[in-house]
Formats: structure tokens, C-alpha cells, sequence
């Protein structure tokens, strides 16, 4: 395949979801019937995006693994195995997701090779490990978004919690206290993991009394009242108070490492990550959570967040620095006065219209698309160079090249 291509895209409908969110981006009536939470633009063997070729409508991973060269150029089909190697998504969340991280590569292909050893299928509600590739992700605000993010340093760890819960935390804090360190930081949250209903239902009713006579001091206190209506009885709610609590203004991203703790709570973004599925959770859900196993896999250390602004790299296009070699996320706008025109040099790209119209013009062949908001394209790496025209905004979603 050598031409530019239209896709269709599956949405993901989860409880946590917006009603109107994702149909509003996407230009169609709102609200919708049901929570739309995520609408997923890739290969994902889950939900892979559709294109229109040959007359009929082809999912986008077989059409990788049928051309896999002309789709992805040949470097990046030889690395990466002949698959895209990256998933954008759009992600509206309504209500807070669940606290979670992902596997590192290793990790990943041990524990995805060890549950299918062990006849767990991949749909089960036990399956850690739904593909043998690790995640790394990058969230860009399109609204104000927040979210948790990693460990807070741990002596703002314990100025929260001993606000909080000081009485029926005593000990564990104490314990903290006295190891201020990576390996104390794992026997806090083990701790918190493992407290038996009576105590965590004590330790949640004095954190959420606590926190309701300080809600107006910080947005910490907040989000603890917050979750404890969402997911009561999950020592999740407590998270506000241990993880880095951020708000992305629109525009604003930052990356997430493997191992890293999170959780998205209330916002709409553009989401691009290494291409799967691959979830431990950690609070804030009634699904499965594998103790030992998530213990394994977060990286037990403190950290400060980096916020990401977009930095030009052109006249049209400006770039979110990547850690990750399976992708990254930019930005391009045109309008009357300025036109975009690609490297002739590049692999696979999908482009999402987020704003205006516009209309994408392959150089080779000479064909145009019209784009509208909401509208997602795939460029294959065999047409060598296009451009944009128009007034409108793009995401685009790459491999990252300095690797």
C-alpha cells in the first residue's frame, strides 16, 4: 500500500468514560448512549483501525503484515518486527481510572510467556499480561487534565499522610520514617495493599474526615473526598497523598516510565504509547490486582515530574520530547499563511485532525484527502512526501527517529 489512507477507529466504552468528550472531538452528535472512554488509532491486535483498500475495508494490521515495508519502511519494519510500533488514543476520562503501571520489556515477555505457560487466557480476569511488549506512554492535555504520577518525595509523603491519617497509620508511617528510602517505600505501599478490611476501613474514615476539614488547603485533600465517593473501601483514595498530584493545562504533556505508579482522574488527552496492553493495577478499581506482582514490577523510587511543552522544530510543527524509541507526538497547525510539508525521509505516521479542516495532498501520486476535526489518516513511509493545506490542527504520532 503506497497511499494515504483514511481509518476507521473502535472506541473503547468503559464506566469511566465521558458521554460527550469524545464525540465532541469528534465532530458527531453528543452526548452518546453510552460512557466512550478511549478511541484507539493503530494496530492493536484488541481493536486495530480500519482503512478502505482495494475497494473494501482491511484492518490496519493486516495490512502492515501483508506490506510491511511499504507501510513502515524497511529500518523500522527490520526493528520492530514488522509491526507499528506505537498506539494513539484519545482518552476522555469522567471519572478517575485505576491506579496502575506498566511492565518494563523484560518483564513484560517473562510474565506474558509465564501466564500463557500456565493456561491463563488472555481475557481472563486474572491476566495480568495481555501481550509480551512493555508501555511506555505520553499524555498530552487537550483540556485541564489531572492526574498521579510517581511517588512524591517521601518527607512530602509523610507531611500528607500524618495530616491525614497519623492515628491509624502510626506504625507504618513510623516505619517510613525510619527507612526513607526505595525499600521503605515498598514496605509502605505492601502495607497499604495488605490491610485487612477492618483496619482499612479505619484508616480510610479518619483520611477522608481528615481531609474534609482541610479540602479547602490543597487539591490533595480534594481528590482524596473525590475518590473516596468513586471507589469507598479502596485504599486507593489515599493516593493524592503519596503520588505526585498534577494538573497538564491544555497543551502540556509528560511521559511516563515503565514501573512508574499513575493513574489518570478527570480530562480529556492524546495518548501515544509503545503498542499494548499491558496493565498492573494498584487501587481505585474492583478489578484484579496481583499483589506480588505489581511489587515486582513499580519502581520504588521519589521523584519530581517534568512537564513537557511542545517545542518547534519548524514554521508548522513542534515536537514533545520522547524516551521511548517506538514513538513520538507533535504537533502541526497551518493555516493561510503557512502550509506543511513532510521530510521526505520517515516512517509510518497517523495524523489527527483535533481542530478546522484541511486537506492532505501526496505529492507522488498526486491525490487529496479532506480532513475534517475528528478525521484520523495513516501515511505509509512509501509516500515520500506530502503536504497539508488548510486551517486546522493536527497530532501526529511517529517513530522516534533519534533512536
Amino acid at each position: 500500500m503506497k497511499t494515504i489512507c483514511l481509518l476507521e477507529n473502535t472506541i473503547q466504552e468503559y464506566a469511566w468514560g465521558s458521554y460527550t468528550a469524545i464525540p465532541e472531538l469528534l465532530d458527531e452528535s453528543s452526548p452518546s448512549d453510552v460512557p466512550q472512554a478511549e478511541l484507539w488509532m493503530g494496530a492493536h491486535p484488541k481493536a486495530p483501525s480500519m482503512v478502505r483498500y482495494n475497494g473494501k475495508m482491511v484492518s490496519l494490521q493486516k495490512i502492515i503484515k501483508d506490506h510491511p515495508k511499504d507501510i513502515l519502511g524497511e529500518t523500522v519494519a527490520d526493528k520492530f518486527n514488522n509491526k507499528l510500533p506505537y498506539l494513539l488514543k484519545i482518552l476522555a476520562a469522567a471519572r478517575p481510572l485505576s491506579i496502575q503501571a506498566h511492565p518494563n520489556l523484560a518483564q513484560a515477555k517473562e510474565g506474558f510467556n509465564r501466564e500463557s505457560e500456565q493456561g491463563i487466557f488472555i481475557d481472563a480476569p486474572n491476566r495480568n499480561y495481555k501481550d509480551a511488549n512493555h508501555k511506555p506512554e505520553c499524555i498530552c492535555a487537550l483540556t485541564p487534565f489531572w492526574a498521579l504520577n510517581g511517588f512524591r518525595k517521601i518527607t512530602g509523603i509523610l507531611l500528607f499522610m500524618e495530616k491525614i491519617c497519623s492515628q491509624s497509620l502510626g506504625s507504618i508511617l513510623d516505619e517510613l520514617r525510619n527507612q526513607p528510602d526505595s525499600k521503605g517505600l515498598k514496605s509502605f505501599f505492601q502495607a497499604l495493599l495488605m490491610l485487612d478490611q477492618k483496619k482499612k476501613k479505619q484508616v480510610i474514615d479518619e483520611a477522608v474526615n481528615n481531609a474534609q476539614k482541610l479540602e479547602k488547603k490543597d487539591p490533595v485533600f480534594e481528590w482524596i473526598i473525590k475518590l473516596s465517593k468513586e471507589y469507598p473501601g479502596d485504599t486507593g483514595v489515599l493516593s493524592p497523598a503519596f503520588l505526585n498530584l498534577i494538573c497538564l493545562k491544555p497543551a502540556q504533556a509528560m511521559f511516563l516510565f515503565a514501573g512508574e505508579l499513575h493513574a489518570y482522574l478527570d480530562g480529556l488527552g492524546i495518548e501515544l504509547m509503545a503498542n499494548s496492553d499491558n496493565v498492573l493495577r494498584g487501587g481505585l478499581t474492583p478489578k484484579h490486582v496481583d499483589v506480588s506482582e505489581i511489587l515486582k514490577v513499580v519502581n520504588f523510587e521519589e521523584r519530581d515530574i517534568k512537564i513537557l511543552q511542545c517545542q518547534e522544530n519548524n514554521s508548522n510543527e513542534c515536537i514533545y520530547s520522547s524516551r521511548a524509541e517506538e514513538f513520538i507526538l507533535s504537533v502541526i497547525s497551518v493555516d493561510s499563511t503557512k502550509n506543511y510539508t513532510s521530510p521526505a525521509v520517515r516512517s509510518a505516521e497517523i495524523l489527527l485532525c483535533t481542530d478546522g479542516q484541511a486537506t492532505i495532498i501526496d505529492f507522488n501520486n498526486n491525490e487529496k484527502i479532506s480532513l475534517k476535526k475528528g478525521k484520523s489518516v495513516i501515511v505509509p513511509a512509501s509516500v515520500k512526501v506530502y503536504s497539508i493545506q488548510g486551517k486546522a490542527v493536527f497530532y501526529k504520532a511517529s517513530v522516534n527517529s533519534l533512536y
